[in-house]
């Protein structure tokens, strides 16, 4: 039997025939011993110049807006603290230890020295030259809120004085500081007779009574050593204390200061004769201890008697 004869597959459609990768073109050999040219960078996009300087722009603007703010404010600020204040008259008012800003506002406000706490509390703060002291101040009528932080930041207290005549025992000295309201603690002890120095001392409120007292020893002391190194040496005394004792003395037995000399004279002229004073004041210490004057007249077994 004869066998059918295949027939060849037809080639496929040119549309299925398989894509080939181009391929360059042949070049002769002169041309293939040349150098390939490199292709051009891609170009950069241009910067936006606009926009950075729009950003600067803007913010010069913030800024120049926000110092005329600034500048309007402080303006304003200025002159509401530099207005007359509400006190129709002068004002002490005390300003406690430890107190803040606002606890100054606040107090300063209720005594009537300022109307607008606020006002003080933002110029204390941003505009003053320093911490608010505490302490006893002044302040003036119509005192404005600059001139009141000005007085609490100085610190400016209020003075007070108290006076010391000469002739005061120790004894008295210290009863006449316990009876100022002012002062403050106790004293520990009387100190011994002519240590302390008679005058006026100034203080502020919050000081004690024995700093007062350790001021006029202080003082006494002070006022002794340059009378001591000038002293006369015809003068009978061989400490100072021996010598404010005598001045003591003459003190005491005349309260005219122009017949001082005289009696002081007559006690040395005694003492550089081993004699006896007999003088009344020395006799009416030794019975009352400094506390005062005797009320009456000396007895004469108050005389034999021995004193200090």
């Amino acid at each position: 039997m004869f066998r059918r004869r295949q027939e060849p597959p037809s080639p496929p459609p040119a549309s299925e025939e398989p894509s080939l990768p181009n391929r360059p073109s042949p070049r002769s050999p002169s041309e293939a011993i040349k150098p390939t040219v490199a292709p051009a960078p891609p170009e950069k996009p241009e910067r936006r110049r606009g926009g950075l300087l729009a950003t600067i722009s803007g913010f010069l603007t913030l800024g120049v807006v926000l110092a005329l703010g600034a500048l309007i404010g402080l303006t304003l600020l200025s002159r509401q603290t530099s207005e007359p204040g509400p006190l129709s008259a002068d004002k002490v008012v005390v300003i406690p230890s430890r107190s803040g800003t606002s606890e100054i506002a606040s107090i300063l406000a209720r005594e009537g020295v300022i109307d607008h706490p606020s006002l003080f509390e933002m110029s204390a703060r941003f505009g003053g030259k320093g911490p608010l002291k505490h302490g006893e101040y002044m302040f003036k009528a119509h005192s404005s809120v600059k001139d009141t932080i000005e007085t609490l930041t100085n610190g400016r207290q209020v003075q007070h004085a108290i006076t010391f005549p000469e002739g005061l025992t120790s004894e008295q000295i210290v009863a006449r500081l316990g009876d100022n309201d002012i002062l403050s603690g106790e004293i520990s002890e009387t100190p011994p007779e002519g240590s302390l120095l008679p005058d006026t001392y100034k203080f502020e409120r919050g000081a004690t009574r024995q700093q007062i007292l350790n001021l006029m020893r202080s003082k006494q002391r002070e006022v002794l050593n340059q009378i001591w190194q000038r002293r006369s040496p015809e003068v009978p005394v061989k400490t100072p204390a021996e010598m404010v004792t005598l001045a003591s003395i003459v003190e005491k037995e005349t309260g005219r200061a122009d017949e001082r000399p005289r009696v002081a004279g007559v006690f040395v002229n005694r003492l550089q004769k081993r004699m006896k004073l007999q003088s009344d004041p020395t006799i009416v210490y030794g019975l009352v201890g400094g506390r005062g004057t005797l009320g009456r007249g000396i007895m004469r077994s108050e005389i034999e008697r021995a004193t200090p």
